[in-house]
């Protein structure tokens, strides 16, 4: 990619996610179809869009052979299952044909003799056959269907196309480290983990909702009765997935600079929130294997669905969320006081004016804390309502003033949650400042600007008019430092662009400088006038009062 000089602008397509390839139509027709489709060095060509649906296709395969197991779901459904099966197989066949067809174009076969032979016996080739071969072996040799099946499990070998270039990756970029080190690079976030690291992330992620609706799905009696057995296997998968997770976190996470210290860091490690949740999404199982045989703990199944709060770890927004919520904790916890002491003081007013008239609703204040929240919240669901004139009055007051108490978190956490995220966007717009210094944009920080955006919830737009504003500063900025003072005075609009990097000079000084230095040393020399030093003085009453 070649650097804009300092006096282009730089466009979003540069860094942008929707970024299209620039891919000259006039090619050849096997250089152009090779460059849009499985060329990895062209950014914005459709390769890593084929990889990605292919593996879902994969993955739903997968899906399809477990469900063809249970005959009560197979029989009624052959035909949908036999129609999914035959488009599977059309789109793996066509895959195998056009990268057949491309081979000559690939960098790895393109300098053989034969390219479209050393491409068959490739590997990947031979993969990508297997795949679909047992499909077109059936119409000429008579294959047992379970046979088939097992055959057909051959598809999910297919992902290693995209695994194994990131394997690839993450041994060249953890060259010469340590076991432990690798396995950190695996389950944190580094500059070791590369697409890898990704991979581990989303395969969790996947197991978590493929988790968390087996559970949901076991509670409806009609299909926990039909694949019962399934929903074993897959539970026990799972918790073995997320055991072997749990573990290596533990294991790596003293290479966090936080967590060192040994058994100290792994302590704290396993205090983290996100830690805790990942030890609640195996440990109901565990509990329910070691004591099964003396409680009766089926109730813990239940609880196997705090696994979906471990895609809290992937989501950005939780991450900014939880940054507000220790930021205005002082905040929130004097609003939730406030909030238990109007929950006590309503129960305890409804149990005094309504005890006489309903002995069976209001019998005490601790059962009437139900009432109490149900109508501080606004909710009201009727089962329990005051009678007494005084009661009936006491609840109004009660309601009306709970709608402003009860409404005070959530305003101020929406209003936190705003205001975290100007503070940040206004934080990566100085860093954009700061990269822009020398004219261009590298590799890496594009990389970072992309992840910014994408954290931030930044549009294309939104951040091409960022760049766009970022760059016409720092032009303004290069024209007003060669122009003449008074030649910038008589243009009204040029010297305020010129008089707002000043006065942030200014502020700056006034910031870092020791102020009874200054005004010993301006005193001293007698340099300042009266109005000068005023302005001096005013600067600092202004950092002060920051």
């Amino acid at each position: 990619m070649e650097n804009p000089s300092p006096a282009d602008p730089v466009s979003i397509d540069l860094i942008g996610h929707d970024y299209v390839a620039d891919i000259d139509s006039s090619l050849p027709l096997k250089k152009w179809l090779y460059a849009w489709l499985f060329d990895p060095n062209i950014p914005g060509n459709y390769q890593k869009t084929v990889d990605r649906w292919i593996g879902i296709l994969i993955v739903a395969n997968l899906g399809a052979l477990l469900f063809e197991h249970v005959e009560q779901i197979y029989v009624p459904n052959k035909h949908w299952f036999h129609w999914f099966d035959v488009l599977s197989v059309a789109v793996f066949t066509v895959e195998y044909v056009v990268r057949l067809f491309l081979a000559p174009e690939d960098e790895e076969f393109k300098k053989s003799k034969l390219p479209r032979m050393r491409y068959i016996s490739s590997p990947f080739a031979i993969i990508d056959f297997l795949a679909v071969a047992p499909f077109f072996l059936q119409a000429f040799i008579p294959i047992d269907l379970r046979a088939l099946r097992f055959l057909r499990l051959l598809r999910i070998l297919k992902l290693f196309r995209i695994v194994i270039p990131a394997i690839k990756e993450f041994a060249e970029l953890n060259r010469g480290r340590t076991f432990r080190q690798k396995i950190h690079a695996m389950v944190f976030e580094s500059e070791y983990g590369g697409k890898l690291q990704t991979i581990f992330d989303t395969f969790i992620g996947i197991w978590v909702i493929i988790s968390v609706l087996a559970v949901v799905l076991e509670s409806v009696q009609s299909v926990s009765y039909l694949i019962n057995l399934e929903f074993v296997i897959l539970d026990t998968a799972a918790v073995a997935i997320f055991t072997i997770e749990y573990l290596m976190r533990l294991y790596a996470c003293v290479e966090e600079p936080r967590y060192r210290h040994g058994f100290l860091g792994r302590f704290k490690q396993a205090r983290n929130p996100s830690t805790v949740i990942d030890l609640l999404a195996i440990l109901p199982f565990f509990l329910e294997v070691l004591l099964g045989s003396v409680l009766d703990l089926r109730f813990l199944r239940t609880f196997r669905l705090a696994r979906l709060l471990k895609l809290t770890r992937y989501n950005d927004s939780t991450k900014i969320l939880t940054t507000v919520i220790a930021r205005e904790w002082p905040v929130i916890s004097a609003s939730a006081f406030i909030m238990i002491l109007m929950v006590i003081m309503t129960a305890s007013l409804g149990y005094v004016f309504e005890h006489e008239a309903q002995p069976e609703k209001f019998d005490n204040i601790p059962n009437s804390v139900y009432w109490a929240v149900i109508t501080l919240a606004s909710v009201g669901y009727g089962d329990i309502s005051p009678i007494t004139a005084v009661g009936r009055f006491m609840t109004v007051v009660m309601a009306l003033l709970g709608i402003g108490i009860f409404a005070i978190p959530a305003a101020l956490l929406a209003s936190a949650f705003g205001d975290q995220l100007h503070k940040e966007r206004e934080m990566l717009k100085t860093n954009l400042r700061n990269m822009m210094k020398d004219g261009h944009l590298d590799e890496a920080e594009i990389e970072l600007l992309r992840s910014e955006a994408k954290r931030l919830h930044i549009t294309i737009e939104e951040l091409n008019v960022l760049l766009e504003h970022v760059h016409e500063e720092r032009t303004n900025k290069e024209n007003n430092s060669q122009i003449p003072i008074h030649v910038i005075a008589g243009r009204p609009a040029q010297a305020v662009d010129h008089y707002t990097p000043l006065l942030g000079q200014m502020h700056q000084l006034a910031l870092l400088t020791d102020a009874a230095k200054f005004e010993e040393a301006a005193r001293t020399s007698d340099r300042l006038t009266a109005t000068e030093m005023a302005m001096w003085q005013q600067l600092q009453a202004g950092k002060n009062q920051a």
